[in-house]
């Protein structure tokens, strides 16, 4: 394939989301230091991005074709069944994919609707919420791109 498949969306937003964890984290650390006390909202913001970070960096990771894959059958097969193979696993991911963002959409609405708040800083829940069926959206594209490339011969898995 020319050059590395990109997903430069979620590039920019698990890096963003990188850096705003270190910042809010050593902003914490030095004002912990100083003052004896800690920020509040630290902790309930580092987990939602590091959520959301996981998840974009599984995104990148499927379209630059990255997750762990045992290959040897896929690679033993002739082109007909391994095609075949292929299109199983992507119906195997767009399945999985497909739950988690119905059911993550599902989740976000119902949030909205009852007006939750998070435990530690009383925001809506649904603005943390709302990132996993995007994100699992995104992941769900991701792997369509890759199949497509890999059914083509345009992405194989050859060292």
């Amino acid at each position: 394939m020319q050059g590395t498949p990109d997903a430069r969306p979620e590039r920019w937003l698990g890096a963003v989301a990188l850096v705003i964890i270190a910042l809010i984290s050593l902003a914490n650390v030095v004002t912990r230091y100083v003052t004896g006390g800690s920020f509040s909202f630290t902790e309930e913001f580092s987990v939602f991005l590091l959520v959301v970070l996981t998840f974009a960096g599984a995104s990148v990771a499927m379209r630059r074709n990255r997750h762990i894959r045992i290959g040897l059958l896929e690679r033993a097969l002739p082109p007909g069944p391994r095609k075949a193979l292929i299109v199983f696993q992507a119906l195997c991911g767009v399945i999985v994919l497909g739950l988690i963002t119905g059911y993550g959409a599902k989740l976000a609405w119902q949030e909205y609707q009852w007006e939750s708040l998070s435990p530690g800083l009383g925001l809506p829940q649904w603005w943390y919420i709302v990132w996993l069926p995007l994100l699992s959206a995104a992941m769900l594209w991701r792997l369509i791109q890759q199949t497509r490339d890999r059914l083509s011969g345009r992405l194989t898995d050859e060292p």
